[in-house]
């Protein structure tokens, strides 16, 4: 099928690409089918395009590759709903906002994105807890070595 995307132009997105999210996004509760495209010559991040709304599109990655102590419960009833049976039925992505220079970027640990790729379905899962922000940077301070403090 071809669409229309925010950040490739008209693609063809395959079958096995397409996710639904049957509550549709915070904020974006009409919009229930997306796509999830590869990111050309990017391997860490992703396009989450609606496939309604060309002009729609999230910027995805897994927050692994960033923080990987990122860790939280999903509630049996989130489970349930996508259909989820083992950690191989879960794919975790986050969505980023991109921010000049890139180095200011920032992840929303707070909402991931929980995709069940064999059902096709998804849900954005707000944490009910303070661990983790909406605005994580994408790059970490380095933590200062002990013979590097100022006085």
């Amino acid at each position: 099928m071809a669409i229309q995307t925010k950040y490739l132009g008209e693609i063809e997105v395959q079958n096995e690409q397409k996710i639904e999210f049957s509550s549709g996004l915070p904020g974006f509760v009409d919009e229930i089918e997306f796509a999830l495209i590869d990111f050309p010559g990017n391997p860490l991040f992703q396009i989450l395009q609606s496939l309604s709304t060309p002009e729609l599109a999230f910027i995805v990655t897994n927050p692994h590759q960033f923080y990987q102590d990122y860790e939280f419960k999903l509630d049996e009833q989130v489970q349930e709903s996508l259909h989820i049976k083992s950690e191989k039925d879960v794919l975790l992505r986050t969505i980023v906002t991109i921010k000049k220079p890139f180095q200011k970027s920032t992840l929303n640990l707070k909402a991931p994105l929980i995709i069940n790729p064999t059902a096709k379905k998804g849900k954005q899962y707000i944490l009910n807890m303070d661990d983790y922000t909406t605005q994580a940077p994408i790059v970490q301070s380095a933590p200062v070595a002990k013979g590097d403090q100022s006085c």
